[in-house]
């Protein structure tokens, strides 16, 4: 297992994050996955045996329950050097303070999820969304506090646009308060949006990047072809949105190909890709077996040929979104590293 400093702190992370949104199956989350205790157990002693050394959840999946089965399958004890990683912003419950980044939530979120995991301190506390209400100026106070009151060690930003990332981190740096060290984000060969202007600004402001759902819901794991939805799908779970259908069929193809040629599964082959973009840290791999976190797993040593990252850059071009001269900046101009390949008609 590789091991990345996370963004400018000093903070040394797996490339591959245990996801735990599978554990529970309350309400919602029942479509993703239902991973009871005695399962969890066994993945995260996989995780952990194989060099995992950060397991990632949040307050919002399943109620608290994902958290809840962590912290009794740690026994209160961190395994090893692993880390937790957890977040709050979204809704848990119907009061008028039930969501949201104000000082009054976050703190008693912050709290909430300590006692679940049953430790003292959360090592990676994650915004998971951003909120217009609330001024950037209280949430990162209240960052702030729960740093100085060691509940918390480092702060990052999930789901965030590029000016939402910018300004939260103006404000952290002229209140000489905590940054934000890392981002969490969707971005997979099927959803390569990021590169506009996440993964720039992440390499710019030394910000690590977290990648959840890399296998797109697995969409991208070779198990699913055209006229074959998911068994997520199927269940109505309808997160990531797939945008153009026709485009992430042919991304499976190569997928397919390219896994069948090197004898690994097409999900090692994407996840392998994903590794060698820039700024990425880790990528967040969840499981409704183990059989599934081993093939993961696999991905981590897998290196990709010149030939077929450029095979899997051309399939996965995205639409041009951005202007003329945006078009015409090269990699050292978008994100100051000269070895790095881009298509120039996309990102």
């Amino acid at each position: 297992m590789e091991y990345r400093t996370l963004g400018r702190s000093g903070l040394k992370v797996s490339t591959l994050t245990m996801g735990t949104m599978t554990f529970g199956g309350a309400g919602a989350f029942s479509a993703v996955g239902k991973t009871d205790l005695e399962e969890a157990r066994r993945m995260i002693d996989l995780c952990i045996d194989a060099g995992i050394n950060v397991i990632d959840t949040a307050n919002v999946y399943s109620n608290g329950i994902s958290e809840e089965i962590i912290g009794e399958a740690l026994g209160g004890k961190r395994k090893g050097d692993v880390l937790i990683a957890s977040k709050a912003r979204m809704r848990i419950g119907n009061g008028p303070n039930d969501e949201g980044l104000s000082r009054y939530h976050l703190i008693r979120e912050c709290e909430k999820s300590l006692k679940r995991l049953k430790t003292d301190v959360i090592d990676i506390y994650f915004l998971h969304e951003w909120d217009g209400t609330t001024p950037l100026e209280e949430t990162i106070a209240a960052l702030d506090t729960l740093v100085a009151q060691g509940k918390i060690r480092y702060v990052g930003c999930s789901n965030y646009s590029g000016w939402q990332v910018m300004k939260a981190l103006g404000i952290s740096d002229s209140h000489h308060q905590p940054r934000f060290v890392t981002q969490q984000i969707h971005y997979t060969l099927e959803a390569r949006e990021a590169e506009y202007e996440l993964l720039p600004i992440s390499v710019d402001q030394g910000l690590g990047v977290l990648v959840w759902s890399p296998l797109a819901g697995g969409l991208l794991s070779g198990k699913y072809r055209r006229d074959s939805p998911t068994a997520r799908q199927l269940a109505g779970w309808s997160e990531p949105p797939i945008r153009d259908e026709d485009r992430l069929w042919r991304i499976v193809d190569v997928l397919v190909e390219i896994g069948t040629q090197r004898g690994v599964s097409a999900a090692q082959v994407a996840l392998a890709w994903l590794l060698g973009r820039p700024a990425v840290s880790s990528l967040v791999i969840g499981g409704r077996s183990e059989t599934q976190f081993r093939d993961n797993i696999a991905a981590a040593s897998l290196v990709l040929t010149g030939e077929e990252r450029e095979r899997l850059d051309a399939v996965s071009r995205p639409p041009v979104l951005y202007p003329y001269w945006h078009q015409q900046l090269t990699a050292r101009d978008r994100f100051g590293a000269a070895d790095l390949v881009l298509d120039r008609s996309g990102v």
